[in-house]
């Protein structure tokens, strides 16, 4: 499979499995309709229609678009760490019972592993 070619900054959240600094990511405090994909391979991972205020300092979004994410048990225990479904990507994790939004899930996402894709207003 194709990938893009990805920065250094990139490369350490996909696929070296780093966590970008709070506050700090482009799609944080970002609100345009649309949808998410998966920087690496382009794989839809999120409708902004589920993208919420967390106040953690990273998109989060309280579901993702069936098929695109897959979750498996972080290193540490003690977390759910969820990957691109198709290229295996690291985007973050994954957090239920918080109460945030009726779903009750939040996906708690960097930026860098996302890319954002403009709903397109012609039909």
């Amino acid at each position: 499979m194709d990938y893009h070619k990805l920065t250094p900054e990139e490369e350490a959240v996909i696929v070296q499995q780093q966590t970008e600094a709070p506050f700090t990511g482009e799609y944080n405090d970002f609100w345009k309709e649309g949808i998410y994909v998966c920087r690496r391979c382009d794989n839809p991972l999120f409708d902004s229609k589920a993208k919420f205020e967390a106040g953690c300092g990273w998109p989060s979004f309280d579901r993702e678009i069936k098929g695109g994410v897959k979750r498996i048990p972080d290193r540490d225990g003690m977390r759910m760490e969820i990957l691109c479904a198709r290229c295996g990507g690291h985007l973050g994790h994954v957090f239920g019972g918080e109460g945030m939004t009726p779903q009750n899930t939040r996906h708690c996402v960097n930026s860098l592993a996302i890319k954002f894709i403009k709903k397109n207003s012609e039909k």
